[in-house]
């Protein structure tokens, strides 16, 4: 491959990226797109004990970071080379994408009003123990946790 071709490879590669970020600009919460004009059910509770997790790759990340590196990997070498350092490359960038996509959450324990206790995982809000919580759910899915005011 010249460089030309390697530049184009990354270029398109680049543009295909970009187009899965989406164009949306809400602050809001994000709901699923077959789900978005569902009816929705809510609980209300008190946070009751807070316990910090690691949420896990729900797979985005070991895909792209494999495609990633295997496309950087073959712009090495020549041959039987570029081929195992596309291969090399498509195995490193998956455990690194793994690596990036892994997020800190919290599990929050929240009595409802009900008295039953539920656990939610939540990353990217913080709430404190005594905090008074509004559940939005999605049929048996956790669509978001608000704090009541």
């Amino acid at each position: 491959m010249n460089i030309l071709q390697n530049k184009i490879g990354v270029s398109i590669l680049t543009a295909v990226i970009v187009s899965f970020n989406g164009c949306a600009t809400n602050e809001g919460p994000t709901y699923d797109g077959g789900s978005y004009s569902q009816i929705k059910r809510y609980q209300i509770g008190t946070v009751s004990n807070i316990r910090p997790v690691i949420i896990s790759d729900d797979g985005r990340g070991k895909f792209f970071g494999m495609v990633i590196g295997a496309v950087l990997g073959s712009t090495v070498g020549s041959g039987r080379g570029q081929t195992l350092a596309s291969l090399g490359g498509g195995v490193a960038g998956r455990y690194a994408g793994n690596e990036i996509a892994k997020a800190n959450g919290n599990e929050l324990t929240i009595t409802l009003e009900t008295g039953e206790s539920v656990v939610v995982v939540l990353k990217g809000k913080t709430f404190k123990i005594g905090d008074k919580v509004k559940i939005i759910k999605d049929g048996n899915n956790v669509a978001q946790v608000d704090l009541v005011e």
